[in-house]
């Protein structure tokens, strides 16, 4: 900046540099007293030669020095902390960077994670298989041990089997669990990642028909049971999957199902949705309408990284047009039939035979949905659970339906107990003093933030897990 404008001079322009009275030669120790004395002589000696230097051109380098660096006499001290080792000349100006101290450097070399956190890692280890089925093939994943006990998972709408349960599976409880278990993932009918578009005259089929895929996915790897997880729309097709064949289904696992045909307000928004996707493409109504079915509302008070991670994994991830011909027969999908029998009435009622539980999340919009699912079934061998501060359950609390399924899965004697709980420890208190329990015992487990009942008649252990038990009419 100019000096007439209030710029900094240079040292080379002598009396008139700002610095003047801050720097000083570095050969021979002057005291501040003659220091000054000299700049004023200089000053008054040359005030006719302006431009004479303050310091001859012989002088060495100069230096500053604040006032805090000197000592009483104004002599410069050098009294700093001796520094670490430096590097030589040559090092730093390779490195193009002052010494550094050496600590900085420590590596952590013996540290690892145990069980790698990566969403699509179990893609890795899954193997895949095409099931041909009398509607076409669909892809089947296999993770696990084939010899061990089966889980059979279905996903919900605009999802597949790697972003709807690769996190969940890979959590670390779920990881120890599945070390008992073979899990196979089923993905519907071109809904996996980078599907081609089905052809135009392809009829997608019925929830119906898609349930009754899974006998030929059963025949194919010759599972006679399995233990059924479903979510959303996966659980409606396990649900009628087990309602036609309950020899083949040892329990059930079901998150935010519903068990009703589609209301007019679904069936209208679901109608243009599936519209939409054939014609135009994943729009933005469509991809804030699948936001809302798994996340419902208030998406500002979320992780905001789950939230855009599943944005963009309906914008770029998904076939719409195959989306578009899932969300059609599901909009159309028929009422499951399923009623409770009253108390003290002849068992006539038609309803899902094997042990269940239901769970939701908290701010789910299909809350409720899995209530009334849950007033249609037996309450003697099912069971309803909400969780709080979720939504996508799976996502959001993982560790708390991990504990639950697992307390579900030990209570019908497929597991044994690998983790100490609240729970365990109450129930081994109890059989091992050889106290008779019924399910009028509720204790409270804060791992999940609800109860339990513990049912023993004639050996058979039943865990119940429920946040608001319901008291049978």
């Amino acid at each position: 900046m100019p000096q007439s404008e209030g710029g900094y001079v240079s040292l080379e322009n002598g009396p008139r540099s700002v610095y003047n009275t801050t720097t000083e030669p570095t050969s021979g120790a002057q005291s501040m007293l003659e220091s000054v004395k000299r700049v004023i002589g200089q000053a008054i000696g040359t005030s006719g030669q302006q431009d004479a230097p303050l310091l001859s051109s012989k002088s060495t380098p100069i230096s500053i020095v604040s006032t805090r660096d000197r000592d009483k006499s104004g002599r410069p001290t050098n009294n700093r902390m001796p520094s670490a080792p430096t590097h030589t000349a040559e090092e730093a100006r390779l490195l193009g960077a002052m010494p550094v101290d050496p600590m900085d450097d420590i590596e952590l070399r013996s540290v690892q994670l145990q069980f790698p956190n990566s969403r699509g890692s179990i893609g890795g280890s899954c193997d895949q298989r095409r099931v041909p089925t009398d509607k076409g093939d669909i892809m089947v994943a296999i993770q696990g041990d084939t010899t061990k006990p089966a889980i059979l998972t279905y996903h919900d709408l605009g999802l597949n089997y790697l972003s709807s349960f690769a996190g969940f599976f890979n959590y670390p409880t779920m990881r120890g669990l599945l070390e008992n278990f073979c899990v196979y993932h089923v993905t519907a009918p071109g809904q996996e990642e980078g599907a081609p578009t089905l052809p135009e005259d392809y009829v997608y089929p019925t929830m119906d028909e898609l349930a009754a895929q899974l006998l030929f996915v059963l025949s194919h790897f010759g599972l006679k049971s399995v233990i059924g997880f479903g979510v959303g729309a996966g659980g409606n097709i396990l649900a009628r999957f087990a309602l036609l064949n309950p020899e083949k289904v040892g329990a059930l696992c079901l998150i935010n199902s519903v068990s009703t045909a589609a209301g007019w307000i679904e069936w209208g928004y679901q109608t243009f949705n599936a519209r939409f996707l054939r014609t135009k493409g994943m729009t933005q109504s469509v991809v804030d309408y699948l936001m809302w079915h798994h996340f419902g509302r208030n998406l500002e008070e979320r992780n905001h990284d789950l939230v855009q991670m599943y944005k963009n994994h309906f914008e770029r991830s998904i076939n719409p047009t195959n989306l578009g011909m899932w969300i059609y027969s599901y909009i159309h999908r028929t009422d499951l039939n399923i009623a409770r029998t009253p108390s003290g009435s002849p068992q006539n009622a038609t309803t899902l035979k094997m042990p269940i539980i239901n769970i939701t999340g908290a701010l789910s919009p299909h809350v409720d949905d899995t209530v009334t699912l849950n007033g249609r079934l037996d309450p003697t061998n099912s069971s309803w659970m909400k969780i709080q501060d979720c939504a996508m359950v799976m996502e959001e609390q993982p560790g708390k339906l991990a504990e639950a399924f697992r307390l579900f899965l030990q209570g019908e004697g497929y597991a044994s107990p690998l983790i100490s709980t609240p729970a365990l420890r109450w129930l081994r208190s109890r059989t091992g003093s050889g106290t008779s329990v019924n399910n009028n015992n509720l204790f409270s487990d804060n791992t999940f933030g609800g109860t339990a009942a513990i049912n023993n008649n004639n050996g058979n252990k039943e865990i119940r897990i429920t946040e608001n038990p319901f008291v049978s009419c």
